[in-house]
């Protein structure tokens, strides 16, 4: 579950009619940032209330050097039981239950009743404020509210680094409509600015860290954020929005399949939710392509039916492993003679992967783009549909283009299991900038 979606969870007992609750009324001292999956609950039952770890996440979130001090205020979380007892729902009442006192603990926070000087109070605490907005020319002319944005302080760093961020506190919300966001009850300290928009690619970060006082309000006005864009759009597969949601995710084996993320049978179908949690979806890809890796062809394809939500390895008869290597087949009227296309690559999550880029070129040819092995968030193995974010901008040299018909080749080279592999979250290519085309023409 999202850290922003996981404020309440526990289980039921039948036989009991009672409610068992983890409620985090605050995630400001968790590491990863507001999209970071984290776990909740264990068969037993048990009950998980996680602080800091790296599930979907991968390596150490706080490295403490010898002789450096370092404190941290880890909750509080509150434990919560309710009962239901001659009620005609008691599952219904129970949850509905939770959900209203887990409302009653977030307008609770920060709590009063810790008497260490190390949770402060909310008279003790800053604020912060402004207008995101979000400007691609080759989307609008002018500058646009950020809609929907998340906006958040967190350790100062460079542009997207609160992923991996667990050694300071983080403080995260999200945009209106016009944009307009309001950060409130933030501790006392130095904080780097940072946001992302769904629907664009990258990474934004203010261009000066922010100093927060206790009962002191900073006002940003309008900020705004330019996504990478060299080019106009020839074409494009997925969403930007950090997920391989949208895309193809098959249904699971019948020998694994696991109800609790079936629709109920009251809707009178059987179709998966959330198909991405069920179990084994990686053994999927070679009985959906037994003969051959992936191909997509752009403008005949559709990324929700023919692209594969991870690009994982192909098991062996003798249960080895080998590497895979997608295609992306597309058709250009004329090439520019000169200027550089830029191929946007956008991950949702790598494992141990070594990711290789060739265009129109052989196997032996060097790559692109190579980004050596990355990434050890897990998501594949651990039924996510998305870990940390990555972003990469190859330049493909109008050489290697040709008029009609060209190939992009994806090539995971690192094969010893089955999870290697990478999800991607949005793909783009870019026409050269007509600046680009000019100066080296001339």
């Amino acid at each position: 579950m999202e850290a922003e979606d996981s404020h309440v969870h526990g289980w039921i007992s039948d036989e009991l009619n009672l409610g068992l609750w983890m409620i985090t009324p605050s995630n400001e001292f968790r590491n990863g940032g507001p999209n970071k999956r984290e776990l909740t609950s264990h068969v037993g039952p048990t009950t998980l209330a996680v602080f800091l770890a790296d599930h979907y996440l991968g390596g150490a979130n706080v490295e403490i050097s010898d002789g450096e001090p370092w404190k941290k205020v880890l909750g509080p979380v509150f434990v919560y039981l309710n009962r239901a007892i001659g009620m005609p729902d008691p599952r219904g009442m129970l949850w509905d239950n939770a959900k209203t006192q887990m409302r009653t603990e977030l307008q609770s926070w920060p709590y009063s009743f810790p008497m260490s000087e190390d949770f402060p109070h909310s008279d003790r605490r800053g604020s912060v404020s402004g207008r995101l907005l979000v400007h691609d020319r080759f989307v609008h002319k002018e500058s646009k509210p950020a809609n929907s944005a998340y906006v958040g302080l967190a350790r100062p760093g460079v542009a997207g680094s609160w992923q991996t961020e667990g050694k300071g506190y983080q403080f995260w919300t999200r945009t209106n409509a016009d944009g307009v966001f309001s950060i409130n009850n933030v501790r006392e300290g130095k904080y780097s600015l940072y946001a992302w928009v769904p629907g664009f690619i990258g990474d934004f970060k203010y261009e000066v860290d922010l100093d927060i006082a206790p009962g002191h309000h900073i006002n940003l006005g309008g900020i705004v954020y330019e996504p990478p864009r060299d080019g106009r759009t020839l074409w494009e597969i997925g969403i930007p929005d950090r997920s391989a949601a949208e895309f193809y995710i098959p249904n699971p084996s019948p020998k694994y399949i696991n109800k609790a993320f079936l629709v109920p049978e009251r809707r009178k179908s059987s179709h998966p939710v959330d198909k991405f949690k069920q179990y084994g979806l990686w053994e999927r890809y070679a009985e959906l392509y037994p003969d051959h890796d992936l191909v997509y062809t752009v403008g005949a394809s559709d990324y929700t039916k023919d692209w594969f939500y991870a690009q994982v390895t192909r098991k062996n008869k003798d249960n080895t492993f080998r590497p895979t290597t997608w295609q992306i087949v597309f058709h250009l009227q004329s090439v520019v003679s000169y200027g550089t296309y830029k191929l946007r690559l956008a991950l949702a999550s790598a494992t141990l992967a070594d990711l290789q880029v060739r265009v129109n070129s052989s196997p032996s040819d060097p790559p692109l783009l190579q980004t050596r092995m990355i990434g050890r968030d897990n998501a594949i193995a651990r039924h996510g549909i998305h870990g940390v974010y990555w972003l990469f901008h190859v330049d493909v040299p109008s050489f290697c283009l040709v008029a009609g018909k060209n190939t992009i080749y994806l090539y995971q080279s690192i094969s010893t299991g089955p999870f290697e592999g990478v999800m991607y979250d949005y793909l783009r290519l870019e026409a050269p900038s007509e600046m680009d085309a000019f100066m080296k023409s001339g």
